[in-house]
């Protein structure tokens, strides 16, 4: 958690780095099963190497409740499709569930490679809006949504999740 939320390169987008108490709380919330959504650890090749987290959780947005997915691949991983990968995983894993229709992800507009794994992972755009995050400071987002009732197929590999 210290190594993406901690880290000022991976916050640059969320509003800044989380303090430890911060983090901690953030781990008890990844690790609270009684949430709808889960929250992964990409891990690559045969050590099981920690790349990242990905995962998606239910909110209410624009009156309706839907999943949320973020993710987060450290600065050594990125460009590599690493996060395409898992944003396109943690889809499916969205898709079984089955309790809402729509999977949407809100990165900043300013979050090029962001914005990119969306569009790679097979969400549609819907345009900018203004989103809270983290809470109490807006910021410019682009709505990304996937409709969980439409199968897709995808092309990308899908990293341990």
């Amino acid at each position: 958690m210290e190594r993406t939320v901690g880290n000022p390169v991976m916050m640059e987008h969320l509003g800044g780095i989380e303090d430890a108490g911060q983090i901690a709380a953030r781990h008890s919330r990844y690790l609270d099963t009684s949430e709808k959504g889960a929250m992964f650890t990409i891990r690559l090749g045969a050590h099981s190497v920690i790349a990242g987290t990905v995962g998606f959780w239910e909110r209410t947005w624009l009156g309706e409740l839907v999943y949320e997915a973020g993710w987060m691949v450290s600065p050594e991983y990125a460009r590599h499709g690493i996060a395409t990968a898992a944003a396109t995983a943690v889809v499916q894993r969205a898709r079984a569930c089955v309790e809402h229709r729509f999977l949407h992800a809100f990165p900043a507009v300013s979050n090029v490679a962001s914005n990119i794994v969306c569009a790679r992972a097979g969400f549609s755009n819907f345009g900018a809006c203004s989103f809270e995050y983290p809470k109490g400071h807006a910021m410019r987002c682009n709505d990304w949504r996937v409709d969980l009732r439409e199968e897709t197929v995808s092309q990308t590999a899908h990293p341990s999740i």
